[in-house]
């Protein structure tokens, strides 16, 4: 359920999260250039095919995220990349909603970039098995902080919602296993043959 319907959540929140979004697209495009922009569109276009595919979990659904993956290989320009994943689900597919679009891009994108951030001067660092473990632990984070978000922003927006909060929390645990065994992988594969791929010459010099 990281994709939050129109008419689900109050002014407030669908204010807030509108307000965030811009922000963080206005950040990752201030980060973008012409030579980012293939692996950028690629990215994009990996997160809208794969997040199309739900699958039924209990009394919800969930999706691959990709959001530690691409915070990890584009930094701040993953965020830029999800919105117009989102963008193109909730014209195209009716995902999610217009009026919700701010929330659920903040619901996804922030929590997989942030922790990419924090992770990728150690990750620069790493050598080994370490490598492909801090891959996993970044998806890992960021599905539990989309997790944490989507509860938040429906508890704010209701107390009807909370006493199913725990229960859309626990979708998540099966997403965050998956995200991390590809993630894991993925990086450890960049980082062995192609480590300008993830972007960390200038940590690894630090």
């Amino acid at each position: 359920m990281a994709h939050i319907p129109d008419g689900v959540l109050s002014f407030p929140v669908l204010a807030g999260g509108a307000a965030l979004a811009v922000g963080g697209v206005a950040l990752g495009l201030r980060r973008m250039d012409e030579a980012e922009i293939p692996k950028t569109a690629i990215l994009a276009s990996t997160f809208f095919v794969a997040s199309l595919v739900a699958v039924p979990v209990g009394p919800s659904s969930v999706h691959l995220l990709l959001s530690g993956l691409m915070g990890l290989v584009l930094g701040l320009r993953a965020i830029p990349a999800v919105f117009v994943g989102l963008l193109l689900q909730a014209v195209l597919f009716g995902f999610g909603g217009i009026t919700s679009l701010g929330v659920d891009l903040v619901d996804i994108a922030f929590p997989g970039v942030a922790a990419a951030l924090i992770a990728r001067p150690a990750l620069a660092r790493a050598q080994g098995w370490r490598v492909g473990a801090l891959g996993a632990a970044v998806a890992a984070a960021g599905v539990a902080g989309t997790a944490a978000c989507v509860s938040l922003a429906l508890a704010l927006s209701s107390a009807d919602y909370v006493p199913s909060l725990r229960v859309i929390a626990l979708t998540y645990i099966p997403l965050a296993l998956a995200e991390a065994a590809l993630t894991g992988g993925v990086v450890a594969y960049l980082k062995r043959v192609k480590p300008e791929a993830l972007g960390l010459a200038e940590e690894a010099a630090a």
